[in-house]
C-alpha cells in the first residue's frame, strides 16, 4: 500500500463537500484551526453551492474534488462534512493524476466511500479521521493526532477493553468505515476486499434493527467470516421502536460474529464522538484485544 507524501509547515490543505451542503459560518472556525496547524486552506470553488440537501449539483461537487486530486500545489483533500451524496459522484472522479501523485484524502462517515474506493482500486491509503464541520467540537488529541499523521508520524491507539469484547491478536491491512455506507456500497466495486482484513466499523443516528438488517447482510453476503479481526467504534444516537429490540448495537454485532474466531474490540476511539481518532484506512496494522486492547499502524 502507497503512503501519500507527508505534508510540511505551509502546505495547501483543500476542503471540498462531496454530499451534504455547508455555510461559511459552520466551516469558519476550521479555516482557523487548520492554519494555527501550519497549513493554509483552499476552499473548493463550489464549497458553499446548493441544490436541495446537497453542495450543488453531482457535476460541481465532482468538479471541485477534480479539480483538487489534479492541483498539485494542494498536498491533501478534506471532506467538509458528510451527509449523502459521496456514492453519486465517485464514478465521475478520474483518479489517474492522483494515482501517479497521491495526497491524503481524509473524511469520515459518508466519505467512506472514497476511503475505501481509493484504498482498493489504487492501494493507496486514506484517513478516516475528523471532518472541518467537526474540528471546533472535537478534542485536542484527537485533532492533534490527524495532523501528527498528515505529518508522517503513525501513532498507536490504546484504550479500556469494554463488555463483550473477544481477546486475541490479529494482523491486517484495515478496512471500513461507517456501517451503514459500506452497507450501500455491497457488490460495487468501492466494496472493500475484507479477506484477512481487519474490519473498521462505526455508525450514528440508526435503529438497532437497521444495525441486525445491516450486520445481516454483511455476514450473508461473506464479508464477516474471513475477517482477520473486527473494531468497532461509537454507536451514537442509536434508536428503537416501541417494541424494544431487545439488544443494543454492540450486542447485535457480537451476535453477528459470534460464530467466528477473530479477536473483537468494541469501544474503539473513533466515529461521531468529540474524540474521533484517525484510522487509516489501506495501512498495516496489529490489534491487540487484552485487557487493555491496542491498535498500531505499520
Amino acid at each position: 500500500m502507497i503512503s501519500p507524501p507527508s505534508l510540511i509547515e505551509g502546505d495547501k490543505i483543500g476542503i471540498v463537500a462531496p454530499a451534504r451542503k455547508i455555510s461559511r459560518e459552520e466551516i469558519e472556525p476550521s479555516l482557523k484551526i487548520i492554519k494555527d496547524y501550519g497549513f493554509v486552506p483552499v476552499l473548493g470553488k463550489h464549497l458553499f453551492d446548493e441544490e436541495n440537501q446537497f453542495s450543488g449539483a453531482d457535476t460541481v461537487r465532482a468538479a471541485d474534488i477534480q479539480e483538487m486530486l489534479d492541483d498539485d500545489s494542494i498536498k491533501a483533500v478534506f471532506s467538509a462534512r458528510g451527509g449523502y451524496g459521496s456514492v453519486r459522484i465517485i464514478d465521475r472522479i478520474d483518479f489517474s493524476h492522483f494515482a501517479e501523485k497521491p495526497k491524503w484524502l481524509v473524511g469520515y462517515s459518508d466519505f467512506t466511500v472514497f476511503l475505501n474506493h481509493v484504498s482498493k482500486n489504487l492501494g493507496i491509503k486514506t484517513l478516516h479521521a475528523s471532518m472541518p464541520v467537526n474540528f471546533k467540537d472535537n478534542t485536542v488529541d484527537a485533532l492533534n493526532n490527524l495532523f501528527k499523521i498528515l505529518k508522517g508520524e503513525y501513532y498507536n491507539v490504546v484504550w479500556d477493553t469494554v463488555k463483550l469484547s473477544r481477546p486475541g491478536k490479529a494482523e491486517g491491512i484495515v478496512v471500513g468505515g461507517n456501517l451503514s455506507v459500506l452497507y450501500g456500497m455491497l457488490c460495487s466495486n468501492s466494496f472493500p476486499d475484507t479477506r484477512g482484513k481487519i474490519l473498521f466499523i462505526e455508525d450514528l443516528d440508526e435503529y438497532l434493527y437497521h444495525i441486525d438488517r445491516m450486520m445481516t447482510g454483511l455476514k450473508r453476503a461473506g464479508v464477516l467470516k474471513n475477517l482477520s479481526g473486527l473494531i468497532v467504534g461509537a454507536m451514537t444516537d442509536m434508536h428503537d421502536n416501541s417494541i424494544g429490540f431487545g439488544k443494543d448495537a454492540e450486542e447485535i454485532i457480537f451476535d453477528s460474529v459470534d460464530e467466528y474466531g477473530f479477536p473483537v474490540a468494541f469501544g474503539y476511539p473513533a466515529g461521531h464522538i468529540p474524540g474521533n481518532n484517525p484510522v487509516i484506512v489501506g495501512s498495516q496494522a496489529t490489534l491487540t484485544v487484552g485487557n487493555i486492547s491496542e491498535m498500531s499502524y505499520k
